[in-house]
């Protein structure tokens, strides 16, 4: 999803983002394709105009230093929100935040860990101590409290840690896991061919590490490790600690403990590998066993102790929101959305930086949000109001657009669609494009209409099982029936074709996605910017200068909570 320079070095690579760590390939194919109707290659009515070199500059701008990885609640903040805030006004928005301002204020818990945390295991009797971010990576608990407190905790193997009363599954089957500590692996049970119906390599829910510490407090687990494995989990061990490792945040919650136990974290394959060993089997026996319907929880022989401070704090952070408002039907919305946030400052790399500066993931997705902008406040007024939303904390897990789509600015009966971009540019031109996930909806069908117009093809998602419709700023409003699609540039390039896509996207997402190596780069090939810009600007004209109501398909779990909704509109 971000650009990538045209040079081809191993050191450049596409970019990524929180949902999806695989890069975005988009281009715009302006040629028209041999064969095509002429119908079906005619331009819009309506040509917007973008200027690629103000794009470029936006990027360079957010992703430098002095922006410091763009941390939530941080100094970086602040310069950051003002510098979008102040390109919307210039735009021409209008403010659209709290009490007639540019921001939303979007309260966090804000939680670190003091110091470096006391972290061992016996296994098997053998006393051996963890050190965090090599083969153990816990976060700063996210409950409020101010210490975490393990005393040789037991340990519990559930396999995938579902819970599915439709799909007949239970890996708990009974289990008491108060006081202990539940290890569980990441994706499906049918990730890679087991007995349950969960979508095969496409992710569901259930496979995300977010579904399995909310099972874990669920069941009144004291903690909850997830085994890393890089296919099922679609990026690296690195990923896992930049990520896991820093500051944690959160929405405000009542019952935090509701969600959260009290230790959250992942482990390294090996050290798995080892416990269950010490436990008379191995760890691909216990991949086999947990992959039947009939698996039951495995206690381990292996206790975890762990005590480290944690520092839990209130803070406010802020979404950027900019409208312009509609000329016919100003109660009705078309949202574009992408998150402003990266990671901050951090620990350091293998050269010593410790900026985590997000070029791609998501200062350019920030910048197109930009142009969007301004490409709309220069053209003629839409018939429906358009919301441009630049978010916080989707590094945090989505927590911005969350907060956004349990306080919404403008009504969710009457948004028509929300069109987010994480990393939207292609690395070079492609012949398709995507969305992040699986997903069936009225709005993908008129992408699809959209981009034919070009001469470019749909592709589903590559990489079904990363389950990145679950990690993209769209989720939270998909799932309360606003159809909502993350836009992909797709992965066949026209240069090498989808290998070729794929070797890149693979680079990335090993050497620089969630590591400072996400840094601008002169060299990026910015050929296909201005189409993918057109098509996104494209499908928002389409909505805000139509009557067109989309919904979700008929199988989607969405539709019924988009049809309650629409009963609101007028």
């Amino acid at each position: 999803m971000r650009p990538l320079p045209s040079s081809l070095r191993q050191e450049s690579f596409p970019p990524m983002s929180f949902r999806s760590p695989r890069p975005s390939l988009r281009l715009l194919a302006l040629a028209a394709l041999v064969g095509t109707s002429s119908a079906a290659i005619a331009a819009p009515a309506k040509k917007p105009s973008f200027d690629v070199a103000r794009v470029t500059n936006d990027i360079r701008t957010l992703s430098s230093d002095e922006y410091e990885g763009r941390g939530p609640a941080t100094r970086a903040e602040t310069k950051t929100i003002e510098y979008i805030a102040a390109q919307f006004k210039a735009a021409g928005l209008k403010p659209a935040g709290d009490k007639g301002s540019w921001f939303q204020d979007v309260p966090l818990l804000r939680s670190d860990i003091v110091g470096t945390p006391s972290l061992s295991m016996a296994i098997g009797g053998t006393s051996k101590p963890l050190t965090q971010g090599s083969e153990i990576a816990v976060r700063a608990a996210s409950t409020g409290q101010t210490s975490v407190q393990l005393n040789a905790a037991p340990l519990v193997f559930v396999g995938y840690g579902v819970k599915a009363p439709e799909r007949n599954w239970d890996d708990f089957k009974g289990v008491d896991l108060k006081g202990k500590i539940m290890v569980v692996l990441v994706n499906d049970p049918d990730f890679e061919g087991g007995e349950g119906d969960f979508g095969g390599r496409l992710m569901t829910y259930y496979g995300r590490w977010t579904y399995k510490y909310e099972e874990a407090a669920h069941q009144g687990a004291a903690g909850v490790l997830v085994i890393h494995e890089s296919e099922p989990a679609s990026y690296g061990w690195a990923t896992v600690k930049n990520s896991n490792t820093n500051t944690m945040f959160d929405i405000v919650r009542a019952n935090p403990a509701a969600a959260h136990t009290p230790m959250e974290g992942w482990i390294q394959k090996d050290l798995a590998a080892d416990l269950f060993k010490a436990s008379g089997t191995d760890f691909e026996a216990a991949k086999a066993a947990a992959r039947k319907a009939d698996f039951r929880p495995m206690p381990l022989k292996a206790t975890m102790t762990a005590s480290y401070q944690v520092k839990p704090e209130i803070i406010t952070s802020h979404n950027v929101a900019g409208i312009l408002p509609g000329s016919r039907h100003p109660d009705e919305t078309v949202i574009y959305s992408a998150h402003w946030d990266h990671l901050g400052i951090g620990a350091p790399d293998a050269k010593g930086d410790t900026i985590y500066n997000g070029a791609l993931d998501n200062a350019s997705g920030t910048a197109a949000l930009m142009e969007l902008a301004r490409a709309y406040g220069t053209g003629p007024k839409p018939d429906r109001s358009i919301l441009f939303l630049a978010v916080t904390a989707e590094e945090k897990g989505l927590l911005g657009s969350e907060y956004y789509a349990d306080n919404p600015l403008r009504p969710l009966a009457t948004t028509v669609g929300a069109i987010n971009m994480d990393g939207p540019f292609a690395i070079e031109k492609t012949t398709d494009f995507s969305i992040s996930g699986a997903a069936k909806l009225d709005l993908l069908t008129m992408l699809t209409e959209e981009a034919a117009k070009f001469g470019r093809h749909y592709t589903p998602e590559a990489r079904p099982e990363a389950g990145s419709f679950y990690r993209s700023d769209h989720f939270p409003f998909a799932k309360r029936g606003v159809p909502a699609i993350s836009y992909d540039a797709g992965q066949e390039l026209v240069n090498g074709g989808a290998a070729r896509g794929k070797e890149l996207s693979d680079l990335y997402t090993r050497d620089r996605y969630h590591q400072p190596a996400d840094e601008y780069d002169a060299s990026w090939n910015t050929s296909s910017w201005e189409g993918d810009l057109t098509l996104l600007y494209n499908l928002g004209d389409r909505l805000a200068n139509g009557r067109a109501w989309p919904n979700w398909s008929a199988d989607s779990e969405f539709r019924a909570t988009r049809e309650e909704t629409a009963s609101q509109r007028k």
